[in-house]
């Protein structure tokens, strides 16, 4: 079981913690919505839930609850910039479709 960052995600991630100037990492998950039924929430992880678990990539912390880990498990997070858009982006192993606007999958 695994996430794992990509340089660029970690950065991006280490150097929102730092302006916040508090947080102990992120925290990954997912919730139903859209087309295809999941998609991706990432928010600042600001203390730990009991059963969470705890990954750290890159000196990142990233915290799963475990109900979700099963639907990300094994997901490298990056961050792309493109223009004037920027956003993180999930290749994730477990993702049998997607939907065309690319905000929801299916697992």
């Amino acid at each position: 079981m695994a996430i794992t960052l990509t340089e660029s995600a970690a950065t991006r991630v280490k150097d929102h913690l730092a302006r916040r100037g508090s947080g102990l990492g992120i925290r990954l998950g997912v919730k139903r919505t859209g087309c295809s039924g999941w998609a991706y929430v990432v928010d600042y992880a600001d203390d730990t839930r009991e059963g969470d678990v705890v990954f750290e990539d890159q000196q990142v912390r990233v915290y799963v609850d475990p109900q979700h880990l099963r639907l990300i498990d094994g997901t490298e997070v990056d961050f792309v910039k493109q223009g004037l858009n920027e956003a993180f982006r999930f290749r994730n192993p477990n993702v049998k479709g997607e939907c065309g606007c690319g905000e929801s999958f299916s697992v």
